[in-house]
């Protein structure tokens, strides 16, 4: 007997907000089935106001609760029985988040999260990793974000130790990551990865979705570091418009896309990855799981 009940999690990163509804399907005597069922993203760039000014403007802020009205709307049609709502960098950072977050809940009925960095490491950890990976490889697992990226070692199928760094795609494009930070991450990647002879990339966020996509690879075979050095070069020599019409990239990927490649490469080249492995999950996934194993507090 099929027992099918719907999640919701919503995504409130630095680039753009995401709902994505998810089919949890339970039958007696077999694993449970995690299917998605619909995906919206609304590019609001949330990190373009609070990394250079603090805090998240009025226009966007309108956005926002409109966004979330809408949000809840969709959960309600699709009959969405328990949602977290997680808010990452950018609201993490911006002094007026906790009013705005009142605003919504006033307004739309949503709670939000505000999530530290490990958290969000922890609910990403929390995916599907385990059908995509070797138990007998190292990978080191890397969640490019607009505000942050969120680094993992995986060793054997564990997880050994997780960190959140201020480098994120919004930050990059608005030249706001000084040079120590990227000297820590480098450092921390050779220091936690140079224990082990071979390792390979997992890599997830919007863009490297998008640049595998483009690739035509199958799902499961992993994208080159040449390739991907290619594919930078590549785009650096396309304007931002040229991005939008010659590469049909929608405007607001046609900037962080670069800034993420590079984010990538670097990750790649400190860790002496040859390959990067794409599985297309994220965060959002993470909060579907978690939700279900009652991992993190949810809301109905």
């Amino acid at each position: 007997m099929l027992n099918i009940k719907k999640y919701a999690a919503i995504d409130i990163g630095s680039n753009a907000v995401r709902l994505l509804i998810s089919n949890i399907i339970e039958q007696e005597d077999n694993p449970t089935i995690f299917k998605k069922n619909s995906l919206v993203r609304v590019p609001i760039r949330l990190g373009a106001d609070v990394f250079l000014k603090g805090e998240i403007s009025e226009y966007n802020q309108k956005r926002m609760i409109d966004t979330m009205k809408a949000f809840s709307l969709l959960m309600d049609s699709h009959e969405v029985v328990r949602y977290k709502a997680c808010a990452t960098s950018a609201m993490r950072e911006a002094k007026n988040s906790d009013n705005l977050s009142k605003i919504i809940l006033e307004e739309s009925g949503i709670n939000i999260d505000i999530i530290d960095g490990e958290e969000e490491a922890t609910i990403i950890a929390a995916t599907d990793l385990n059908t995509f990976i070797d138990p007998n490889k190292t990978y080191l697992y890397v969640d490019v974000g607009g505000g942050s990226t969120e680094f993992s070692v995986i060793h054997n199928g564990t997880k050994v130790i997780s960190k959140s760094f201020k480098i994120g795609t919004v930050r990059l494009l608005n030249d706001i990551v000084k040079n120590e930070i990227w000297a820590e991450l480098e450092q921390w990647i050779k220091d936690n990865t140079k224990v082990y002879d071979k390792l390979e990339l997992i890599g997830s966020g919007g863009n490297i979705n998008k640049i595998f996509k483009i690739s035509g690879k199958d799902l499961g075979k992993p994208l080159t570091y040449f390739y991907l050095t290619n594919y930078y070069k590549m785009l650096q020599n396309y304007s931002y418009e040229e991005r939008i019409t010659k590469l049909n990239l929608n405007q607001d990927r046609a900037d962080v896309i670069i800034p993420a490649t590079r984010i990538y490469l670097s990750a790649m080249k400190w860790s002496g990855a040859k390959d990067i492995y794409v599985p297309k999950i994220g965060l959002s996934d993470g909060i579907i799981k978690s939700i279900y194993y009652e991992t993190v507090k949810s809301y109905t």
